[in-house]
């Protein structure tokens, strides 16, 4: 079963190759550029709290993990080959032209709504460019787990270089486990949702705040 969410870029194993080619990838950040008018992120980043509590604090105080590993190193290296620079700003496909004055649109036309919050928002290019890469090596990774758990999941994910502290939200409901990937780096606001467990494994792009304690805002599976 193919899982899609508009433009968000799920990855699932039925409408992709089981690894996305340097080429596909650079097409597709190109096709990204071609579709419209650039959209600035201004940052959109939540107020913090008047008064956080200790707890808070602590968490955002204490510096995240490095995502450079070992066994991250092939992927970064495509990310930093593929990718455009943090802050290039994500452009996004433009509304449909509305029907000239005295005529009126087809019938069934269907406008779709451009979306206000999300990952193809909130998320610049490279953001986009990078997770894109992510939901392949992640999708790799887990999709072989027999009777997922949380605890067989997080050893996959640090099996693929992902640090400890990178992994949030595991979690089992049923047969299938979920869970979050904290991606950011560079300011940016990247992060992985993902399940397993179902008819086949999902991961897919979510934004977090970009300082701060990891909150995901997406798909949740």
């Amino acid at each position: 079963m193919t899982r899609t969410h508009g433009s968000t870029g799920t990855f699932a194993r039925s409408s992709r190759r089981p690894r996305l080619t340097l080429a596909l990838t650079a097409l597709a950040v190109l096709a990204l550029g071609a579709c419209g008018t650039a959209k600035a992120t201004g940052g959109g980043e939540p107020a913090a709290p008047a008064t956080p509590t200790a707890a808070t604090a602590a968490a955002a105080a204490k510096p995240m993990g490095s995502l450079s590993s070992p066994a991250l190193a092939g992927l970064q290296k495509e990310i930093a080959q593929i990718c455009p620079a943090p802050g290039t700003p994500m452009e996004q496909p433009p509304s449909p032209r509305p029907a000239p004055p005295g005529e009126e649109a087809p019938a069934g036309t269907v406008v779709p709504a451009m979306p206000t919050t999300g990952p193809m928002v909130d998320l610049d290019t490279r953001d986009w460019c990078a997770g894109v890469q992510h939901e392949s090596y992640v999708y790799l990774g887990i999709e072989k787990i027999a009777e997922p758990t949380p605890a067989k999941v997080r050893a996959a994910l640090t099996a693929l270089g992902y640090p400890d502290d990178r992994i949030h939200d595991l979690k089992q409901s049923g047969a299938t486990t979920h869970f979050s990937l904290d991606l950011r780096e560079n300011g940016g606001r990247l992060c992985l949702q993902g399940a397993v467990g179902g008819e086949e494994p999902v991961t897919d792009k979510c934004v977090a705040p970009a300082t701060g304690p990891f909150a995901a805002t997406g798909t949740q599976y």
